[in-house]
């Protein structure tokens, strides 16, 4: 996911109580509990202010007041990115206050973190990510969540001249940004597309697409020759979400995004933009040029099968590369592709959605909040953006002048970027309502998984999703993306 990125979570072993499993049904859409309240359902427990972490006095080099020797709690989502990256931050942040850092790395993040939450005593930071992540819109709206503005008031590390807000890329802020209160720090700049392999184009001859049609002619010669025109991640349909959700921002332009993260009456139905990508997504499926079975495999299957040249196309995102990196030949060539144009499109072929991803919490019930704090601020350091690069391949929201260029990106997150710099910075995209609106994601999702697998038509796609909209709106009628 992001995302979130796309990494599956896993139950955890043992006994679930019939209420937990009706939290879970309720978090993934898979059943709706409209009277109760994802976390506060049960009783609070522990977690009082006399297990608090000690504190120190504020100063502009310890701006949250850390103590030493306190410890800190860590929760990681590993999905694409791993978890490396955050063991080199926790061994940093021990070296400089001391204590120990309790580090998880899991999948399931909902199944790990919402008990925790529910007693009053979870992690002191948690990077909310992937299949089974926690609603954040939800969290907000519990107060759950520790107002971050003091982050980002605070001095950057590398030069307490500047804010760590001065140093961030556009949108970052907005994006984590909940009920007017920024939240959650999205760390990642992440880049969403079509992926593919640049050998098994030069094998076929193939040119890389700049239209739709163009495409639509790959795949048909593709499995002419007995191969997978698209392979897509059918377990977790939010992959396929960033083929149709971009293709609906490139052709109706800001405004038919804005139309969906303001939640308008029109956002998909009556939306022009909306009801042409869903027929031209559609006709992926009607012709046959979906890769056989994809519907039912996992990301991570999925995206293996794509690695043995049996799929020409896989949407994705920048993590791509870093979470298959023991699957890909090679010689394979991983190459980005911005989504290629219908015709009259009001975006250009270079526009592409990136922008900040990951999103890192800090929550108001956490033992040591200032050291939360100041974990975060941390990560938002040269050390910190390089720690990342190196282990993720990645790049944070503090942008590549942070990463020491003794860093060595992979080749295929490098024509991501490629195709970042591509872009001018006025002509990227990027959504909002996947984070502000927890429910209405699920539900889209839900209706792609369903348009894929030819259960129901665009048409009725549209409908869905537009119910969807509606239902929120009435939950949120002031909600406005400038």
């Amino acid at each position: 996911m992001g995302s979130t990125p796309g990494t599956s979570g896993r139950p955890t072993a043992g006994g679930v109580g019939r209420r937990d499993l009706i939290k879970r049904a309720a978090a993934l859409g898979i059943i709706s509990v409209p009277t109760m309240s994802f976390l506060s359902a049960c009783a609070s427990g522990g977690g009082g202010d006399n297990d608090k972490a000690k504190t120190s006095k504020k100063t502009k080099s310890n701006p949250f007041g850390v103590a030493k020797d306190n410890d800190l709690d860590v929760f990681i989502f590993k999905g694409g990115y791993g978890d490396a990256y955050a063991k080199a931050w926790e061994a940093s942040f021990e070296k400089k206050y001391g204590g120990s850092v309790a580090h998880s790395g899991e999948q399931d993040v909902t199944g790990k973190l919402q008990p925790r939450f529910n007693k009053g005593n979870p992690p002191d930071v948690v990077d909310d990510s992937g299949s089974k992540k926690m609603k954040l819109d939800t969290l907000h709206k519990e107060g759950h969540l520790t107002d971050l503005t003091q982050l980002l008031d605070a001095p950057s590390i590398d030069d307490p001249s500047k804010k760590i807000r001065d140093i961030m890329m556009p949108g970052t802020i907005e994006q984590g940004t909940f009920g007017g209160k920024f939240h959650a720090l999205f760390y990642v700049y992440a880049t969403w597309g079509l992926w593919y392999s640049n050998k098994l184009f030069k094998k076929h001859g193939w040119e890389v697409p700049k239209t739709w049609d163009q495409m639509l002619d790959i795949m048909k010669d593709a499995k002419s020759k007995g191969i997978g025109g698209l392979a897509h991640q059918g377990k977790y349909p939010y992959y396929m979400n960033i083929v149709i959700m971009d293709l609906i921002a490139k052709t109706g332009g800001m405004d038919a995004v804005k139309a969906i993260d303001n939640l308008e009456k029109k956002a998909f139905v009556g939306n022009p933009a909306a009801e042409r990508a869903i027929e031209a997504v559609y006709e992926i499926v009607e012709k046959g040029l979906l890769m056989p079975g994809t519907n039912s495999l996992e990301h991570t299957e999925a995206q293996t099968k794509w690695n043995e040249y049996k799929a020409v196309f896989i949407p994705s995102g920048s993590w791509l590369e870093n979470e298959q990196a023991k699957q890909t030949p090679d010689d394979f060539e991983m190459t980005f592709l911005p989504l290629p144009l219908l015709p009259d499109s009001k975006m250009k072929l270079h526009a592409l959605r990136t922008g900040a991803d990951e999103p890192f919490i800090v929550p108001s019930k956490a033992k040591n909040v200032p050291g939360g704090l100041e974990f975060l601020r941390r990560m938002l350091s040269k050390e910190g953006a390089t720690a990342f690069a190196k282990e993720a391949s990645s790049l944070s929201v503090i942008g590549p002048e942070f990463v020491d260029k003794s860093v060595q990106l992979r080749p295929g997150i490098k024509t991501a970027l490629a195709a970042v710099d591509a872009c001018p910075v006025d002509e990227r995209f990027n959504f909002r309502y996947s984070e502000w609106y927890g429910e209405l994601d699920v539900a889209i999702q839900n209706a792609t998984g369903e348009l894929m697998a030819k259960r129901i038509t665009p048409k009725k796609w549209l409908e869905r999703c537009q119910a969807a909209v509606d239902k929120e709106a009435e939950k949120n009628p002031d909600t406005k993306r400038k």
